[in-house]
């Protein structure tokens, strides 16, 4: 018993911070760690707006967005629990990721790889939204099949050896969707389709942007 509870909490744990919201947080803070020359234009406080934007835009404001529908008696919980509680952040979503990825078109202080990122995310939750209605499609493994998938790409399209990260985020993606299983969130069925989804959106989106 005490084992089984702790192996819930530790899968609660994984499941609120690799929370799908924070993907493109971790995405952007990931680029500046392993390609620092990408930013040279833009000093240190200059970056941390960079980033503090990044989580208002893609975590705060869709994350805001459910809480005001919870308050509001919309849905009933902030967990968004069933299918029909998750069409209206969905759309919430959409349309951050899509203002994310017109506003990357212009950039030019930031990575090319940002916009096939940001096109992909947007993509995914635009499939989801149709999934949705159909099953209950797990969100944290679009979330992090669609990063693996990002950084895999971009070491793809730098030409350089990222090995040992993607593993990590691979071994990643097993823990979240495992998380979500020990938790009883999903199906199999439900993580696996949020894996490949995540993937596909990532791949298709890299060879149309880039």
């Amino acid at each position: 018993m005490w084992s089984s509870s702790f192996l819930r909490i530790k899968a609660k744990a994984i499941s609120y911070i690799f929370h799908p919201l924070f993907m493109p947080t971790y995405f952007l803070l990931i680029l500046w760690y392993y390609f620092p020359y990408e930013f040279s234009g833009i000093n240190s406080w200059q970056m941390n707006l960079k980033i503090f934007g990044m989580f208002w835009m893609t975590a705060f404001f869709p994350a805001f967005a459910v809480f005001l529908l919870w308050r509001l008696k919309m849905i009933d919980s902030i967990f968004l629990k069933t299918q029909k509680e998750r069409i209206i952040p969905y759309f919430v979503t959409m349309f951050f990721y899509w203002w994310m990825y017109y506003l990357s078109r212009n950039f030019t202080d930031q990575p090319l790889v940002l916009k096939f990122f940001f096109f992909g995310i947007f993509v995914c939750v635009s499939i989801a939204v149709i999934l949705n209605n159909y099953f209950k499609i797990s969100m944290h493994a679009m979330g992090v099949g669609g990063l693996a998938t990002a950084l895999t790409l971009t070491a793809f399209y730098y030409q350089i050896n990222l090995g040992l990260p993607i593993a990590m985020l691979v071994l990643l993606a097993g823990a979240v969707v495992s998380a979500r299983l020990v938790l009883g969130e999903h199906q199999e069925r439900e993580v696996y389709a949020g894996l490949l989804l995540g993937i596909f959106c990532q791949l298709t989106s890299y060879y149309i942007i880039l």
